[in-house]
């Protein structure tokens, strides 16, 4: 008897499986009572194959690899997918006033495209269309941004909440995400909150069962990502830009 093993490699294995089916679907036919009932019909040369002995075949088992698995990718995002948002009251002092002001991480919520305009302006990045920062915000996996908060002693409510810092990371939701437009206001800048932003940031990720996280970095800034433990690829894998040519 020829067996699926002994196969000469230029017989494709598939074949030999769905003409191996074919025969035993007819000596099943041929053995029930019942089948001279049922109505004649022309059979292909070839009967497809189940798709339980199909998936066999994708998932390995046929190679000897039972631990080999086809996952399909789910529809739709569980919903548990949106990362928590997180705030940490990073610095907290008191001004020569009595204002009490707190610097506050946070890994979630709404960035205002005019706030975040105007840190742009202060940190003299060119300006980009609204509408454009508008959907880069939207389709981030994580925003973390930095905001002052100053409270006078004698009331409860907030007198100002200012937007100082921000960084926004897109991701696949799985195993890799890039980290883009990190930026400190000025006037807060050797302060440590660029650090502290980005390092928050990282945290939220491996949280997130995010592993692989990268970025990339003007040659002003290589050695303050380098002291947040970011480094060249050490397989000197290089990044490579497609721009279009007008």
């Amino acid at each position: 008897m020829l067996t699926y093993a002994s196969i000469p490699p230029s017989v494709c294995r598939r074949h030999f499986l769905a003409c191996h089916l074919q025969v035993l679907d007819r000596i099943l036919i041929c053995s029930n009572p019942y089948s001279m009932l049922m109505p004649a019909r022309r059979k292909p040369k070839v009967c497809p194959l189940k798709a339980s002995l199909w998936d066999s075949i994708r998932s390995g088992f046929l190679k000897n690899n039972n631990t080999t698995q086809v996952i399909e990718p789910p529809e739709t995002l569980p919903e548990d997918e949106e990362p928590f948002p997180q705030e940490i009251v990073l610095v907290e002092k008191t001004h020569p006033d009595g204002t009490i002001e707190q610097i506050i991480f946070s890994s979630g919520g709404d960035v205002d495209v005019y706030d975040l305009e105007a840190l742009c302006d202060k940190v003299g990045w060119p300006r980009r269309p609204l509408t454009k920062l508008a959907a880069a915000l939207k389709n981030s996996y994580m925003v973390a941004t930095l905001h002052s908060i100053r409270k006078s002693p004698d009331t409860e409510r907030n007198d100002q909440k200012q937007l100082i810092g921000m960084a926004r990371a897109t991701s696949d939701h799985a195993f890799n995400a890039t980290i883009w437009d990190v930026l400190v206001d000025p006037s807060y800048q050797g302060q440590g909150l660029g650090k502290a932003l980005v390092e928050q940031l990282i945290r939220a990720l491996l949280q997130r069962d995010i592993g692989n996280i990268t970025l990339f970095a003007d040659n002003q800034v290589v050695d303050f990502y380098k002291n947040l433990g970011f480094e060249a690829d050490p397989e000197g894998i290089k990044g490579m830009f497609w721009y279009p040519r007008y």
